[in-house]
């Protein structure tokens, strides 16, 4: 195994959150007496983190104002506090990938936009915690995926260089992230990606789970393939 360690997006790629996510922004948009969205739509709008999903929710015509913005967020806090990890399901493959992954020895860790009190607590519900060396969350750094800084700042605690880690993810989000870190990208054809579905030409393998995933890490013989 050329990698020393490999970081895993969270929603979408290990969990399957949006049951959760829809729920929590059904009750905060009833709460702030806006118009409600399907869990369709809620899909479609997860990826940049809650600020971003609550923006979304709230956006038809013309986008809310900041501090309509910010009351519906302490709103869907409130609620996604309460029904976190509720309806949330784990992904095929996630369960036997991680265990193989962790045979192997390898660090790994946990790299999402999700606010930390949530974060924390969902892999905590989800029996999940165990696996990981490191979680950043979305309020970890000053910056969110894609932006480079949150894997470079696990990589710096996993104590690895980024071109030995390996990132995987669900978006175009993760593979960019990664590729701006330093880091080779592998994407599963599952999850959120905001209506575009990534591509093999995208990222540096696409796979269909996190076992294939470990599977496919295995033969990769060459850094310079990157």
């Amino acid at each position: 195994m050329l990698f020393h360690s490999v970081t895993f997006d969270l929603d979408g790629t290990l969990l399957d959150t949006v049951a959760d996510l829809a729920e929590a922004c059904r009750l905060m948009l009833a709460e702030v007496g806006a118009p409600p969205r399907s869990q369709a739509e809620v899909h479609s709008f997860v990826g940049k983190g809650m600020a971003v999903l609550v923006e979304r929710c709230l956006t038809h015509e013309r986008p809310p104002s900041l501090e309509q913005v910010d009351v519906a967020i302490e709103s869907f806090k409130r609620h996604y506090t309460v029904v976190n990890g509720q309806f949330t399901r784990i992904y095929p493959g996630v369960i036997e990938g991680l265990q193989a992954w962790q045979a192997s020895g390898i660090k790994m860790g946990v790299v999402t936009n999700k606010p930390a009190m949530f974060t924390d607590a969902l892999l905590a519900r989800m029996g999940l915690a165990d696996y990981f060396d490191v979680v950043v969350s979305g309020d970890t750094t000053a910056h969110k995926k894609p932006h480079p800084e949150p894997i470079l700042y696990a990589c710096r605690q996993l104590g690895v260089v980024p071109e030995r880690n390996l990132h995987i993810g669900d978006s175009r989000h993760d593979i960019h992230a990664a590729h701006a870190a330093g880091c080779l990208a592998y994407a599963v054809p599952y999850g959120y990606n905001e209506g575009e579905p990534v591509d093999s030409a995208d990222c540096d393998a696409l796979v269909s789970d996190l076992l294939a995933a470990y599977q496919q890490a295995l033969t990769f013989k060459d850094l310079s393939q990157k």
